[in-house]
């Protein structure tokens, strides 16, 4: 069943982009028939398909396994009928078929027979296996470029939000970080960050920027959570209650500065977490040493210590 903010979310978007009350009931009211659980209605941005018509089969089934991924679409969540998905996402059902299969093959949905039948999404219960291979595909200068993107994004978004954003808005986002504050697993915890970013761009009332945030957050958003012990999580908290405290008060130059900041440490401790797997691959390829050789280095190294403490 989809989320009861989502239809607030949904018209604040609609009247960022100038829709008619009458086009905003209408548009809201075709959305509760998809039953799918989206966090709220800007994530339609991430499945809707793009205007190339070659391999529309493979980016529906990336897009909606990213949301599946991301928790934006929730475990045992069953999808409409395949007439009425395909309608939504504006493809074939063959098309559709296709994309679906995709997602079987790799373990996200499951189709059942019979009356009570239907396809289910079956979201993977520890993403941190296919989190640790998504950040191995990723180069170190791959996480400073969306680094730099995400900064952009993400501090223009609290600057604006901070300029525009309405009071029941603001509500919302007080209410996201103390979800936030709350959540006790991993995954509650990414689902909590992902609906608190979302809710931030949408705030700012700018669909396009809104849009772009989605897709940021598809691509590296949860690789932010890998990882995260409970005082980096506090500190995360923190982080989050403070921005969303800077845009009440409506202090947009301190809100683009906090955003890029946090957006700044993320990308620090992606980047520390990526040197580890590289310093785990290159151990993997060395030959072990001799006991002997480290304790010579360890010797040496203590030298070296030694001599710089009594230099100093």
């Amino acid at each position: 069943m989809i989320c009861d903010f989502i239809g607030i979310a949904f018209e604040r978007i609609a009247r960022a982009r100038g829709w008619s009350h009458g086009e905003v009931g209408d548009l809201a009211a075709a959305d509760q028939s998809l039953d799918v659980s989206l966090t709220t209605m800007a994530v339609r941005a991430i499945l809707t398909p793009q205007d190339a018509p070659s391999g529309r089969a493979a980016m529906i089934a990336n897009r909606l396994g990213q949301a599946i991924r991301l928790g934006l679409i929730r475990d045992r969540e069953q999808f409409p009928s395949e007439a009425r998905l395909a309608e939504q996402l504006n493809v074939s059902t063959v098309t559709l078929r296709d994309a679906l299969a995709r997602l079987r093959e790799q373990g996200l949905v499951t189709t059942r027979r019979g009356r009570v039948g239907g396809t289910f999404v079956r979201a993977p219960s520890d993403p941190s296996a296919w989190l640790g291979q998504r950040l191995r595909q990723l180069s170190t200068q791959d996480l400073r470029d969306l680094g730099d993107h995400r900064s952009a994004i993400a501090g223009t978004a609290a600057y604006l939000a901070a300029k525009r954003a309405m009071p029941d808005e603001i509500d919302n986002l007080r209410r996201q970080v103390d979800r936030l504050r709350r959540a006790e697993t991993a995954n509650e915890r990414r689902r909590a960050d992902t609906q608190l970013s979302i809710e931030i761009a949408a705030a700012a009332q700018s669909p396009r920027l809104t849009h772009e945030a989605l897709r940021l957050r598809a691509e590296v958003g949860d690789l932010m959570w890998l990882q995260l012990d409970e005082r980096e999580h506090a500190v995360a908290v923190r982080a989050r209650t403070r921005l969303v405290a800077t845009i009440r008060d409506r202090n947009p130059s301190l809100a683009r500065e906090l955003a890029e900041r946090q957006v700044e440490s993320e990308t620090a401790r992606l980047l520390e977490l990526r040197l580890r797997c590289y310093s785990v691959a290159d151990a993997g390829r060395r030959t072990p040493r001799s006991a002997s050789d480290g304790n010579s280095r360890e010797s040496s190294a203590a030298k070296r210590r030694r001599s710089r403490a009594e230099s100093s």
